[in-house]
């Protein structure tokens, strides 16, 4: 089955990506899987203090997935299979998608003005052509009738 694997984070943007994702999946009888990268703390030389930050991340990543996952399934219907990971942001998507075929692309939402994101600078950058699959970019700035429109 085509997946569309979307990386969301707390920004309007991610919003708009997965909306455009599940639209996709909708028309082409496929599926979404929602990845929530638990970002890397700084280190902290006290290992209780360290461990309370890293689960403080951990559950704010979870609770946004699962968010995310609420609002996909009562708008289109899909069940998508979630992620939560913690590491470098474009060293998991790859080894995501290398290690699922049934992934058919990378979606992701682009600021609507400014840099775009680390992850859409990454993946458009210089290794944009050994990618796997297609990375799809939505634009930040689209309102839900435009993802609607051209999904």
């Amino acid at each position: 089955m085509r997946t569309y694997l979307v990386v969301i984070d707390d920004s309007p943007e991610s919003e708009i990506a997965l909306r455009f994702a599940a639209r996709r999946a909708v028309k082409t009888g496929g599926n979404v899987e929602i990845l929530a990268l638990v970002p890397q703390p700084e280190f902290v030389q006290w290992g209780g203090v360290m461990a309370a930050i890293e689960e403080e991340a951990r559950e704010r990543a979870e609770a946004l997935v699962m968010r995310a996952a609420g609002t996909l399934l009562t708008e289109s219907g899909l069940k998508p299979a979630i992620t939560v990971q913690e590491g470098d942001g474009a060293k998991v998507v790859r080894e995501m998608i290398a290690a699922n075929p049934e992934i058919a692309a990378l979606v992701l939402g682009a600021a609507p003005s400014g840099a775009p994101g680390p992850l859409v600078t990454h993946f458009t950058g210089a290794d944009a052509g050994t990618f796997s699959v297609p990375v799809m970019i939505i634009p930040g700035s689209l309102d839900i009738a435009a993802i609607d429109r051209l999904s």
